[in-house]
């Protein structure tokens, strides 16, 4: 028997599979591109980094295999990802403006309700030290070993739930005022807080929309998105809107949020910042966000350290501008 032909059979049945698992990768990704057109499409644009590398795989892989016209096709839809996920590297045009306020620290952390380490969440807060620190997913149990939090962050507003929607707002500096709003059917709370520095106003924002799975939570979800944006208006300016907000960057919606709401994502010049899930980094996609209106500039922007939670927190350095965004 000629070797090379034993050899060559299980290499062909191998590129077989790399083939099949990215004609499914190609689909996924060109059909992710039609969220507006039926919900679950819309999920499929939530992976578009995975995509980009499965792709990129495959490509390879056929190349080296001289299926040129299949590497070709598969370098095309890779590059099409590419084109999607580009923007979060190059940092948006900033606007001239003048320095308002010296630089704040905002911190957002999904304690995950059942999952989370109060300990280890408490230890990270200290750690960045925030000037304010939104949480989600607490309950009772929560809020009451979260004690400790008061001495550094005495001002607070808080709606805990036993549902995973439960939510905090944890200050150092005082409200001006604050107040729990519901926004859509499912009505998860989220929460509005006005700060005055130095005569200046400053609103965050902090909600959780609804996890989409099936179709009722997806139309949940998406209605509370657009009921944010009707709900921040021009008066709420300017703002920092934090959250877990259960949709990535690639997603129809949430570009209809921006765009809607006249804000901006903070993830823009920095890169792919994929917090959630935890334990599986392959799948890792980033639904936790930082945006902001006009008249706030985000300094620089980290995720933090596992705090046993599914979910990595996320931090923002930013200060007021005139003029500026």
């Amino acid at each position: 028997m000629d070797r090379r032909l034993w050899i060559s059979g299980p290499l062909r049945a191998l590129l077989g599979l790399i083939v099949a698992a990215g004609v499914l990768g190609a689909l996924a990704s060109a059909c992710g591109f039609l969220g507006r057109l039926w919900w679950r499409f819309d999920h499929l644009a939530h992976f578009r980094a995975q995509y980009l590398v499965l792709l990129l795989v495959v490509a390879g892989a056929c190349a080296l295999g001289r299926r040129l016209r299949l590497a070709t096709l598969f370098a095309a839809f890779a590059l099409l990802d590419l084109a999607v996920i580009a923007p979060l590297y190059v940092a948006p045009r900033a606007a001239p403006g003048v320095r308002a306020s010296a630089t704040l620290r905002g911190m957002l952390v999904n304690v995950c309700t059942s999952q989370g380490d109060p300990a280890r969440v408490l230890a990270e807060i200290a750690a960045w030290n925030p000037d304010f620190v939104l949480l989600e997913e607490i309950d009772d149990q929560w809020l009451a070993r979260l004690g400790p939090l008061a001495a550094s962050h005495p001002h607070a507003l808080t709606r805990p739930r036993p549902d995973n929607f439960g939510i905090g707002l944890f200050s150092r500096i005082p409200f001006a005022r604050a107040e729990i709003v519901t926004l859509g059917e499912a009505s998860p709370p989220s929460l509005l807080a006005r700060f005055e520095l130095d005569g200046r106003p400053l609103h965050v924002f902090g909600t959780h929309p609804v996890r989409p799975g099936e179709r009722r939570y997806t139309l949940w979800r998406d209605q509370q998105l657009e009921r944010i944006a009707r709900f921040l208006g021009s008066e709420v300016r300017p703002v920092l809107v934090l959250g877990d907000l259960n949709v990535t960057p690639w997603s129809c919606r949430f570009s209809e949020l921006l765009e809607a709401a006249g804000l901006r994502d903070s993830a823009r010049g920095r890169g792919v910042q994929a917090t959630w899930p935890v334990d599986l980094p392959w799948l890792c996609i980033p639904i936790d966000h930082c945006l902001c209106s006009e008249g706030i500039t985000v300094e620089d922007r980290w995720l933090g350290k596992d705090v046993g939670s599914d979910h990595f927190p996320l931090i923002v350095d930013f200060h007021l501008s005139d003029g500026g965004s």
